[in-house]
């Protein structure tokens, strides 16, 4: 959200280290005089990662001025809770987010802060309704840590009306497999091959897809299409057709929404 009473920053508070930023030269110079940098560290996936390992990895790879921001953006969220008049203080911190800690980061700072504020569905919904793409795409990140039925599917099946690839990803994690029907998830898997969201994207696709012969249909279908057209065939598309013409076995709740989560901890936050 755009808020006009936003607290400015400098430049160098925009500048995170550790993991998503540029990495410090280690090790020794190379025989040419130039030092190998770092590999890049995996970007966190703020929709499967407890919040107290988000807050865990934030704290380890935001710079120090980053740092005090979040701690103080937590502190506000966790003393003024819901939603207190016509905007809460901690709405103001997701809007800087991205300049103050990086928009390698912006997604997992604002999934905690929206955690931390105990944001229910309807000030999901108010945040979704109200801001960025980048706001929207946090709440669809936080929806499985704070909604834990199905109250909030208006957001993602909304999410999945735009063409807008980066929502679309956000709107097919866990929450999704959980909580939307066995038609509009199979729409949902269609819409990331029209938009060339990678299948790898969509939460607990092997168990939803496994024995889904109406899937395996459409795929085929959209298949035929392309070919038709001249068109190459997405890879992903055979790979999941394949999935969905094997024996559903232990997997035939795949037509059926499921609370099985990607969480490694099994559960919701």
């Amino acid at each position: 959200m755009s808020h006009p009473h936003a607290t400015p920053e400098t430049p160098e508070e925009a500048t995170p280290s550790g993991p998503g930023a540029a990495p410090h030269p280690p090790g020794n110079p190379a025989a040419d005089g130039t030092t190998p940098a770092a590999p890049a560290a995996a970007p966190i996936n703020p929709a499967v990662t407890p919040p107290a390992e988000l807050h865990r990895l934030l704290s380890a790879g935001l710079g120090a001025a980053a740092r005090a921001w979040l701690d103080q953006a937590l502190d506000e969220a966790a003393a003024h809770p819901g939603t207190h008049g016509p905007i809460s203080v901690w709405e103001l911190r997701l809007a800087e987010a991205g300049r103050r800690c990086g928009e390698a980061h912006a997604d997992a700072v604002r999934v905690l802060i929206l955690h931390t504020a105990r944001a229910d569905t309807e000030a999901l919904t108010r945040v979704y309704d109200q801001g960025t793409a980048d706001e929207r795409r946090a709440v669809l990140h936080a929806l499985p840590h704070l909604v834990p039925g199905p109250d909030a599917r208006p957001l993602v099946e909304d999410a999945l009306r735009t063409n807008d690839t980066r929502l679309v990803a956000a709107a097919v994690g866990p929450y999704c497999a959980r909580h939307l029907d066995a038609h509009a998830w199979r729409h949902a898997v269609l819409k990331c091959l029209f938009t060339g969201v990678a299948l790898d994207r969509v939460a607990d696709l092997a168990r939803r897809a496994r024995g889904d012969g109406e899937l395996a249909r459409m795929l085929g279908d959209y298949a035929d299409e392309r070919t038709a057209a001249g068109r190459p065939v997405p890879e992903d598309l055979h790979r999941v057709r394949a999935l969905a013409l094997a024996p559903a076995g232990s997997a035939s709740a795949s037509s059926t929404p499921s609370h099985t989560t990607d969480d490694p901890h099994g559960k919701e936050s």
